[in-house]
């Protein structure tokens, strides 16, 4: 895999929201009751992504210039990582996560916060976020997890 990481343009809005709606159906499906695996792409579409474009410091990752991945720092929350289920343990979202930590840290960002779905949680741990609380929107389950950076 030839990963190369990139801020986020406008058109590749339409390729993030293909991915995210790809990785909650096929990967966080394993963790929440099918209803809300079909609500949540409404939350994702192409419009909505270049929305929140405009809000935050949004990178992809791209594999032969396929967007595979896409992470965002909105102030000091990382949102909206998510990886192509086929691509998901191949270092891709490590190296997302990487960009957000170090542009954090050139921001004077000491510690960063993730909503955490029930599916990345781990992998979140594995980066050394520790869990903070657990909150509920309806009955989707948030796992709120925090990292002190150091530079």
């Amino acid at each position: 895999m030839g990963l190369v990481l990139r801020k986020a343009q406008l058109d590749d809005a339409s390729a993030i929201s293909t991915l995210i709606i790809a990785a909650i159906r096929q990967t966080n499906a394993n963790d929440y009751p099918a209803a809300l695996i079909e609500s949540l792409p409404e939350h994702f579409s192409a419009g909505q992504i270049a929305a929140r474009m405009s809000m935050r410091d949004t990178y992809v990752a791209l594999d032969a210039g396929v967007v595979i991945g896409t992470a965002s720092l909105d102030d000091m929350t990382v949102r909206s990582v998510f990886v192509l289920p086929e691509y998901q343990g191949r270092g891709a979202g490590l190296a997302l996560m990487t960009q957000i930590e170090a542009l954090a840290l050139q921001r004077s960002i000491s510690t960063l916060s993730v909503p955490s779905s029930i599916t990345a949680e781990g992998f979140y741990k594995r980066l050394g976020y520790a869990t903070i609380r657990e909150v509920y929107e309806g009955v989707e389950k948030i796992i709120v997890m925090t990292k002190t950076l150091v530079p």
